[in-house]
């Protein structure tokens, strides 16, 4: 029997259906939904799972991904609980073995954070996409806690939605002391994605799986498809 207080996940898809293809999770703000995340998808390279996956908890007219202390300042119990009942969905959708690639803008950056702190070996990479990591949540941002994990990170200088404080720590921990190989965007604007992040971000995407997928086949002795 289940112990999590949460209902099954719901999930949009696009892209390939192969269930050996990498999986890259879309998780979208606080107050959005799985639809809205999804969009990003047809930017981002083709040959590849996009899973946008709906927060468990209501909130207002959209979801979220943790009760909250302040904005971008998750509590620790909530926290666990939604992760847990991530980690359960992903490992049904993505056994070991198949590549996962988190996404996550604003409280959803701040969801991926929580799951690759936790579990860095687990992932892929992860782009944080104008959110904070979750600091002070239980989980440990110790230097060198993302060593050799790829993380994209995109900020916007005029975002007055999550905290200066927190955005400038989370830039300062992933350039500086997480030991993750970070690729930086920091542009004018405020706390929405632009033409410029995304291009970069499935630049990024395409490089982090191009590089997975190659060491995959070396690893099983074969040689990647031409490209």
């Amino acid at each position: 029997m289940s112990t999590t207080p949460f209902a099954p996940a719901v999930v949009a898809t696009h892209g390939s259906t192969d269930p050996a293809d990498p999986l890259v999770v879309l998780l979208h703000g606080r107050g959005s939904d799985e639809q809205q995340i999804l969009a990003l998808a047809p930017h981002l390279p083709t040959g590849v799972a996009y899973a946008a996956v709906r927060a468990p908890i209501a909130e207002g007219g959209g979801y979220a991904w943790f009760a909250n202390r302040g904005i971008g300042r998750p509590q620790a119990g909530s926290l666990g609980e939604t992760t847990t009942w991530f980690r359960r969905w992903l490992d049904e959708v993505a056994p070991a073995g198949r590549p996962v690639v988190l996404v996550g803008f604003s409280g959803g950056a701040a969801f991926a954070g929580a799951l690759v702190l936790a579990d860095p070996a687990r992932y892929a990479g992860a782009a944080v996409l104008y959110g904070t990591l979750p600091f002070d949540a239980g989980l440990s941002t110790d230097p060198g806690q993302l060593a050799h994990l790829p993380v994209f990170v995109a900020q916007g200088d005029a975002d007055h939605v999550i905290p200066r404080e927190l955005l400038d720590r989370t830039w300062q921990y992933l350039l500086a002391e997480s030991g993750a190989p970070t690729v930086a965007l920091r542009q004018p604007g405020g706390h929405q994605l632009t033409a410029e992040v995304v291009h970069r971000l499935a630049e990024w995407v395409a490089h982090r799986l191009g590089h997975v997928v190659h060491q995959g086949a070396v690893e099983a002795g074969t040689r990647p498809a031409p490209t």
